[in-house]
């Protein structure tokens, strides 16, 4: 069973930083890309992709609004990709989800909270 946890979201004040992770199981994690959207409150069904990490050589790609804040990696020994997230905004709450490459499995998300 196809299995994606994520952990690390939390209340931050702006400026501020947070590492999220995501656990996988049940897969061969090292042959899949990953990514990262958000949702932010209010959206409803919209979801805003993130961040995305390429198996293998692990090309990273990350959307316009994170460029230069937020960087996404993996731990193939861990089964773990990670996203580091600096100089927050408070634009940036959301519940955040990881993703196996073809967006065909999600994790329940992690709420991520930047207010002072």
């Amino acid at each position: 069973e196809v299995q994606l946890v994520e952990s690390g979201g939390d209340l931050v004040q702006p400026g501020g930083s947070l590492r999220l992770s995501c656990a996988a199981s049940g897969f061969t994690f090292s042959s899949y890309a990953m990514s990262w959207v958000r949702q932010a409150p209010g959206k409803g069904l919209e979801f805003e992709w993130v961040s995305h990490i390429n198996s293998g050589a692990g090309d990273t790609y990350y959307a316009d609004s994170v460029k230069g804040r937020f960087t996404i990696s993996r731990d193939d020994a861990k089964n773990t990709v990670y996203l580091q997230m600096n100089s927050l905004k408070p634009e940036d709450t959301a519940v955040y989800y990881c993703l196996r490459g073809p967006f065909d499995y999600w994790g329940q998300g992690t709420q991520v909270t930047v207010s002072s």
